[in-house]
């Protein structure tokens, strides 16, 4: 069994559009959540989300690219380069072989298929784009990031609503540990801030409507967000033969369901995957200085992960944070944004804080950094996420 490490990370969200802008807006408890900006908004009754702004994709790729990348696509593939070229990897022919990506996404090519709907529903056209199925399919990021680096291991993504992203690096971490490949990006993408994807969310009635108040009294729903953000991770001999700077180190995860109901929670479930990570990474809960949670703003997610929390770590537990609050919900690319508060806080020593908290509520009795990153050391961090279906995946990082 190999330790597994991370040597690379890169990203783009409503915070940054790179690591550094992310980590500093963390750091400086800057949000992201503003008005939407995305044709027929007056036709919404949710009208905030986490925006990527001032993303010009022309500036990053090439025509070819344009016509062949949906927005998720293009997320996942900046945040690759972004990560490869922390890492100092080069993927020659003998690595390529046996590297690979996996990453996670709920919506894919959401993009894409709404303005296909457009098109055809809307306009009246009869044909769309010649390339609409390569756009869309939920695959694409991983094929494209594979094929710029010649990656020809394991290729796939991983689709399980908002757990996404931490299913995938939690595959990663298990193939780089079992030796099934040396290396393989990681992460996840989402960019479902389209007419109709908002639109069947509002029917959920789960939509704040003017900010995301994860863990506060007074919370009234998620706010939707998109990005991603993609890491390198590596074994550790393979990074210490080639001089790598390590970021930190992936100690453990674990996966359950709850087989219980489609959009409630189980604090049971969240409790098994919480103790079963722990077990993984052979570290005790009082070990944990930070915890992010899933947090999402909803009066259920938030209420039955605090009590799975007090369950596993006693009646104090570690800081927990929710950065939905800075950068929303990006659903199946949000575990890998979030990752990057656990760096952050392993390396810096910076907890990012919970943004929008206002009022102190009796069944979310927890230290959740309110508002105003908070120093303190931090050797072990546990990030979280419980999706709808009741999938959940917890990973634990390591300080190296």
């Amino acid at each position: 069994m190999h330790r597994v490490v991370i040597t690379g990370a890169g990203t783009i969200n409503a915070l940054g559009h790179d690591l550094p802008s992310t980590l500093a807006a963390f750091a400086d408890g800057q949000g992201g959540i503003g008005p939407l900006d995305i044709p027929d908004v007056d036709r919404l009754s949710i009208r905030v989300a986490g925006q990527v702004r001032g993303w010009t994709a022309s500036d990053h790729f090439d025509l070819r690219g344009l016509s062949l990348y949906d927005r998720m696509t293009q997320f996942a593939l900046w945040s690759a380069q972004q990560a490869v070229a922390q890492s100092g990897l080069n993927f020659d022919e003998e690595l390529g072989l046996r590297a690979g990506v996996v990453l996670g996404t709920a919506g894919g090519g959401l993009g894409t298929i709404d303005d296909s709907y457009r098109a055809v529903y809307a306009e009246g056209k009869n044909r769309v784009h010649p390339l609409t199925v390569p756009r869309l399919m939920a695959s694409a990021g991983v094929s494209h990031i594979s094929m710029t680096y010649g990656l020809r291991g394991p290729a796939f993504t991983v689709s399980t609503a908002c757990a996404s992203s931490n299913h995938a690096m939690g595959l990663a971490f298990q193939m780089v540990r079992s030796g099934t490949a040396p290396v393989m990006l990681t992460g996840g993408a989402e960019a479902m801030l389209t007419f109709g994807g908002l639109k069947a969310w509002e029917g959920l009635r789960v939509m704040a409507t003017d900010a995301c108040r994860p863990f506060s009294a007074d919370r009234n729903g998620m706010v939707q967000g998109e990005g991603g953000a993609v890491f390198v991770f590596e074994s550790y001999d393979h990074a210490r033969a080639r001089g790598a700077e390590i970021l930190a180190e992936v100690a453990g995860f674990a996966m359950c369901s709850d087989a219980h109901d489609i959009v409630m929670p189980s604090a049971e479930g969240a409790v098994r995957a919480m103790r079963a990570a722990l077990a993984d990474a052979g570290i005790d809960p009082g070990q944990v200085g930070y915890i992010n949670a899933h947090g999402t703003g909803t009066k259920a997610n938030d209420a039955n992960e605090a009590m799975a929390i007090r369950t596993v770590f006693g009646d104090t537990p570690p800081p927990v944070s929710s950065t939905k609050g800075a950068h929303g919900h990006i659903i199946g690319g949000t575990g890998a944004v979030e990752l990057l508060a656990c760096l952050m806080a392993l390396r810096e020593g910076v907890i990012a804080p919970t943004l929008g908290y206002r009022v102190a509520d009796p069944d979310c009795a927890l230290d959740v950094v309110p508002n105003t990153a908070r120093t303190a050391r931090v050797d072990v961090a546990m990030t979280n996420a419980f999706a709808f279906g009741g999938l959940n995946a917890v990973l634990v990082l390591r300080r190296v």
